[in-house]
């Protein structure tokens, strides 16, 4: 870190990644120092700077190993006196006023604590960040969040093979037989069975089961006894809220999923578009994609946390929620290019060897694929929050021809990809579209988002207008046509027209003059573009040109004819 970096960073101020430790009245002794650093680790990591003040002055840091500071001592007390001992990387800045410490403090896995047994935390308090203690109990469920830890791998000692059921079993070898799950399975019995699927281990010579056991095999009275916590509910309301259908469950996770299937069931609504000598099915919500929303909030809820997953039906939306934030590092802004990180992985790589959830670990694509191939919304996490993921499938008005669309489209050219598919529906609902908002709707780079879009243009699916940044894409003459909507790709264009020349008087009126270069920009167009619309522009009477070839300019008809009156 440079003295620019540095100055960056304290002109950004104390926040719970970034905390500021003067040494301008008296030195920081080694506990305090210590104590900062496990603070910041049980929260979020961050930068802790020595030598500013909490108003951000820096007055330097003082020497702590004879004339200077060794940060190579340094660490090593930060590592002897933390346990377990944490690694940090350490920099000297010199600055007017005196040397800064920079310690990069690592996000811990695990909590840590001072030598002494002192455990601390970083949170934002009524006054700002501070460290706080952090007590034992509020411990639960930092490991599995973070990938650390597996709760559903814990053997639960005072069950015993007893509180597995049978029927269970049985339930088990239908799923693999009807999803195509490990084959190998079926032909075992239920306590090979149990060991292949790693969902048991022996102690002292019986059959223990672990969470994972319980959730997926346990008797209902045994599951509500030793994983309380487990807890499902299903409720239908209307559009105020008024609750008509509110059922609760603790039965094992196998029958659960049948459960929730047979509701989902006996409510849905078809309609029917007919595609040629076909007549394609069109639900109200995709099995598919409430199939894998649902899983995914068993499967992966945190199950050390009190608190139900819901399954809520409105008229217009579904709304499925589960306890527990995402996995570390995986958000609603990269939850379709994240790499699966299983909070439970005993149950689900159990689930996943019966068939149950999805074998490559991209269950979210079918959650996506399943609500954008009728013309509906893309699934919304944005609710979701470090208590719980909340997904919203919106219902409403689908749209027939878009569904006739891609089934036909898919008939004739084989599966499109989710990213194409993204990118397809938001052109249908929205027009238009840049780069920029591709990349951020598929997740995804400029560089890929352009690749998805020109593939779309050489299939004849999307056009393209403008050039560099001011590129536009909108879907194409005969995408509109397939859809029954020729008439949408005129208004596009038509409306293209429109705004340009608003945006090109607006620009005049606000700076006095516009050049061809500023038209290209601000419209998106080519050069030849941009001065065809000019040229218009000064035809129709609206500009004037000032100038000419590299020096043309051009300004309001208006000003011109108070400076000739002048």
């Amino acid at each position: 870190m440079d003295l620019t970096a540095l100055e960056a960073r304290i002109a950004q101020g104390e926040s719970l990644t970034q905390e500021f430790k003067g040494e301008e009245r008296a030195p920081l002794n080694d506990r305090d120092l210590v104590e900062a650093v496990i603070c910041l680790a049980n929260a979020e990591g961050g930068l802790l700077l020595v030598g500013v003040e909490d108003d951000g002055r820096v007055t330097g840091t003082r020497p702590r190993h004879g004339s200077q500071t060794d940060p190579a001592r340094l660490q090593a007390l930060i590592r002897s006196r933390t346990v377990p001992g944490i690694e940090i990387a350490i920099e000297k800045v010199t600055t007017p006023h005196g040397e800064v410490l920079c310690l990069t403090v690592p996000r811990s896995v695990s909590v840590v604590a001072t030598a002494d047994g002192s455990c601390l935390r970083r949170v934002m308090g009524v006054r700002g960040p501070e460290c706080v203690p952090y007590y034992p109990y509020q411990h639960a469920g930092r490991g599995p969040a973070l990938g650390a830890e597996d709760f559903s791998a814990q053997p639960c000692r005072e069950a015993g093979w007893r509180a597995l059921d049978p029927l269970q079993f049985e339930r088990a070898r239908q799923l693999i037989a009807a999803l195509r799950g490990d084959a190998a399975l079926l032909e075992l019995d239920d306590r090979e069975m149990a060991k292949a699927l790693r969902v048991v281990e022996s102690v002292e010579s019986e059959l223990v089961p672990n969470i994972a056991g319980l959730l997926l095999f346990g008797r209902k009275a045994d599951i509500e006894r030793y994983v309380p916590t487990h807890q499902a509910a299903f409720q239908v309301l209307t559009a105020d809220a008024d609750v008509r259908v509110n059922e609760f469950f603790r039965n094992p996770l196998l029958e659960l999923a049948e459960l929730f299937q047979a509701r989902f069931d006996a409510r849905k609504q078809e309609r029917e578009v007919q595609v040629g000598l076909i007549r394609v099915p069109i639900p109200d919500y995709a099995w598919s994609a409430f199939r894998e929303a649902l899983l995914n909030a068993l499967f992966h809820r945190d199950y050390r946390r009190l608190g139900a997953a819901y399954v809520q039906r409105y008229p217009d939306r579904l709304e499925i929620s589960s306890p527990g934030s995402f996995p570390e590092g995986v958000t609603p802004a990269n939850i379709l290019v994240h790499e699966p990180l299983p909070r439970n992985a005993s149950l689900y790589e159990a689930a996943k060897r019966i068939g149950l959830v999805e074998q490559t670990g991209r269950g979210v694509d079918k959650v996506y694929f399943g609500q954008l191939r009728y013309g509906r919304p893309a699934p919304d996490y944005s609710r979701s929050d470090t208590t719980g993921v909340r997904l919203t499938l919106h219902g409403g008005q689908e749209s027939m021809e878009f569904a006739a669309f891609v089934f036909e489209r898919e008939r004739a050219h084989g599966p499109i990809t989710v990213e194409q598919m993204i990118i397809l529906n938001r052109l249908f609902r929205e027009r238009r579209l840049t780069s920029e908002q591709a990349a951020a709707e598929i997740q995804r780079s400029q560089h890929d988002a352009r690749a998805v879009l020109e593939r779309l243009i050489e299939e004849g699916l999307v056009e393209a207008r403008g050039e560099r940044r001011g590129r536009v894409y909108h879907l194409a003459a005969g995408f509109y046509g397939a859809v029954g909507q020729p008439e949408a790709y005129v208004r596009v264009h038509g409306l293209d027209a429109i705004w340009q020349e608003a945006a090109v008087l607006q620009f005049v009126q606000a700076h006095g003059r516009i050049k061809r270069e500023n038209v290209m920009e601000l419209c998106g167009l080519a050069g030849r573009q941009a001065t065809l619309l000019l040229g218009r522009l000064v035809r129709e009477g609206k500009l004037v040109q000032q100038g000419v070839r590299r020096g043309a300019y051009y300004e309001a008809v208006l000003k011109q004819e108070v400076r000739g009156e002048l």
